[in-house]
């Protein structure tokens, strides 16, 4: 029988809290799996952005290299992302704001999808697997 892998919680200030009953990353088996980010800002709670797709995509960035960094990681390190769109005609300004956290070295894979809505009315959420070590 395999023994199943040891599971560490990841949190930080640095980053929103949960909203349900999730964590914002998990480390298992040498491999970090960050919860979807949106722009909610970390000290309020309020999504930030009044709806501007590029103040909201800056966030989520901010809000998942937190995560990251909580669990001694960096963009760098990120081997698969999902980012979810509420409408894709925003995909080439996300794009752009994505670049420039994931566009040096190797990119990480990714799907980029179009959803009917996401929490809190947000426009943009991102969630990310990074290697760890």
């Amino acid at each position: 029988m395999v023994a199943a892998p040891a599971l560490e919680a990841i949190t930080t200030t640095q980053a929103p809290a949960p909203v349900g009953p999730y964590n914002q990353a998990v480390k298992a088996a040498g491999l970090l799996f960050c919860s979807g980010q949106i722009a909610l800002d970390p000290t309020s709670g309020v999504l930030v952005g009044e709806g501007d797709v590029e103040a909201e995509t800056r966030q989520v960035l901010a809000n998942l290299e937190a995560v990251l960094a909580e669990a001694g990681a960096t963009p760098q390190q990120v081997v698969r992302t999902t980012v979810f769109l509420t409408d894709l005609a925003d995909f080439a300004r996300v794009n752009a704001l994505y670049a420039g956290t994931f566009g040096s070295g190797v990119s990480p894979a990714r799907a980029c999808v179009q959803v009917a809505a996401l929490p809190r009315g947000a426009r943009v959420e991102i969630d990310a697997i990074a290697v760890l070590g």
